[in-house]
């Protein structure tokens, strides 16, 4: 018999070979037929499509050229020795299912290329039970474990605190710094614990429908509960779950929200409005506050129902023109647009009318605050109808002897000036010196006696730029009138007379 011709029982083990590779050629899974003596002798397409290589030659053909070409981790990041190899495993005659590995290129330790594979191991065997053929099953797993590295990525760098159950046997099997941090505890603390022993839903509102949730592995809403820390204290926390699969398991991720500081702001703020409501109520001076939108009335204090007489509901809910306190529409306007320009104003004068019908002189200041949220408008009146009352019959009473106030005191003038502007003895006074010397010009001449039409004949100026020195000399002085201005003058001495000096105080003799 010729050497080179096969035999009856290899010829036919050839055959079935065919058509076993005929019938594997086309799977989805990579498929490596091996032969003890002639090491790998077919690969399917989309064996060699997972190793990214066109020929069967490319896989190294023998296990030791494989093990040249690639290198193999367990996921643990575990090096695989050559016994462990899958090809080695398989040679020696061990059959295994589900050995998940990290594949690389030798050739390109720096490279980006990296698979992960799921292997079997098979020995097919003859009707007599000898091994025919060695079969390494190969399903790609790239794609799904890519994920979950990104996930666990993520999920760690991720500060929000969070925690993933198992939902087979409730137990935690993942935990991230974030949820470590907020509570205290330490990964072992956590790890391999059931909920039953780390109970995130403790205290929630809706507790059985929310377990119910976790055993069926639906959604659980948003709830407010309270985790025990490991000093045995208590936290109160905002806690949700969602339903994820993680490495083929039906898993829950718990988030949460630390609720301790939103605790501490809403205790704050409520003890501030506290405050607040007590301030605004006790408070001597009528008090209003209304909302920043349409300006409409929340809220009027005491002192506001004593002095303009309109009770706490008949004022509240009202808008400016509904409220019949204003003498004057434009006024009221001029300080509504004022707070929307500005946000609030000081001081502005305007008149009042009560409930009876009587006409005050206050000073009106407002201000935008935010009470629970809203921003709203607080306005403060000051009532100075007495005051405004005083100074007029003095100025009145000063201005009827006029005409001849060259014989005044120093003194005399002091004391009108401390009647005029009670409490303001201590104040710096403004001097002549803070004026302009066309503003001391014009204030002689207003001390003469002259109107403004005479003093623009006399000095050759226009209405308005007499009009604009008057108005800066009134706010240099802090006065509002002419003869409060003519007063200003004389308590500093001036009279306007050319060469005219100051009178001197005279001594009273005994």
């Amino acid at each position: 018999m010729d050497n080179d011709v096969p035999d009856e029982k290899t010829l036919r083990q050839q055959v079935d070979r065919r058509q076993l590779q005929q019938i594997i050629a086309g799977l989805g899974e990579g498929i490596l037929l091996i032969d003890p003596a002639d090491g790998i002798v077919w690969a399917n397409e989309s064996a060699l499509a997972l190793h990214d290589v066109a020929e069967l030659s490319e896989l190294g053909t023998t296990s030791e050229g494989y093990r040249a070409r690639f290198l193999m981790k367990y996921r643990n990041r575990h090096t695989l020795s050559a016994g462990q190899y899958p090809l080695d495993r398989l040679l020696a005659g061990e059959t295994f299912q589900n050995v998940v590995v990290e594949v690389t290129r030798l050739q390109e330790p720096d490279g980006d290329w990296r698979r992960f594979h799921e292997l079997r191991g098979l020995i097919l065997t003859d009707a007599s039970g000898r091994p025919e053929s060695h079969v390494l099953v190969i399903e790609d797993m790239t794609e799904r474990f890519t994920a979950e590295e990104r996930f666990e990525r993520t999920f760690n760098a991720n500060p929000a605190p969070a925690i993933i159950c198992r939902l087979s046997d409730l137990r935690y099997v993942k935990v991230n710094q974030g949820f470590l941090e907020m509570t205290g505890y330490v990964r072992e603390d956590i790890i391999g614990r059931s909920t039953y022993e780390v109970d995130v839903l403790e205290g929630a509102a809706n507790k059985e429908a929310a377990i119910a949730s976790l055993r069926e592995g639906r959604t659980i809403p948003q709830t407010e509960a309270t985790l025990r820390l490991p000093d045995g204290s208590a936290q109160s926390v905002m806690v949700a779950g969602q339903p994820i699969e993680l490495g083929k398991e039906n898993c829950m991720l718990f988030t949460f929200m630390d609720m301790g500081p939103r605790k501490k702001a809403e205790d704050a703020l409520r003890q501030s409005e506290e405050r607040f409501a007590r301030s605004f109520r006790l408070t001597p001076v009528p008090t209003l506050l209304s909302t920043l939108d349409g300006l409409r009335l929340l809220d009027v204090n005491d002192a506001f129902v004593s002095v303009l007489g309109y009770t706490e509901e008949e004022a509240v809910g009202r808008t400016g023109p509904e409220l019949p306190i204003w003498v004057s529409a434009p006024a009221r306007r001029q300080l509504e647009r004022e707070v929307e320009k500005s946000g609030g104003f000081r001081n502005i004068e305007v008149q009042l009318r009560t409930k009876p019908g009587e006409i005050l002189d206050c000073l009106i200041s407002a201000e935008m605050v935010s009470i629970h949220g809203q921003d709203c408008v607080l306005t403060v009146i000051q009532d100075i109808t007495e005051r405004k009352r005083s100074e007029v019959e003095l100025i009145a009473a000063i201005e009827a002897v006029m005409q001849d106030t060259s014989w005044f005191s120093r003194t005399v003038i002091e004391k009108l000036a401390n009647l005029r502007r009670p409490g303001r003895a201590n104040t710096p006074p403004a001097g002549l010196s803070d004026l302009t010397a066309r503003e001391q010009e014009i204030l002689g001449l207003m001390c003469q006696g002259l109107e403004d039409a005479e003093i623009v004949k006399m000095l050759g100026l226009t209405r308005n730029t007499v009009r604009n020195h008057v108005a800066r000399i009134y706010s240099k002085a802090d006065v509002h009138s002419r003869a409060a201005a003519v007063v200003w003058a004389r308590e500093r001495g001036f009279t306007g007379a050319a060469g005219r000096k100051p009178a001197a105080p005279t001594r009273s003799r005994r």
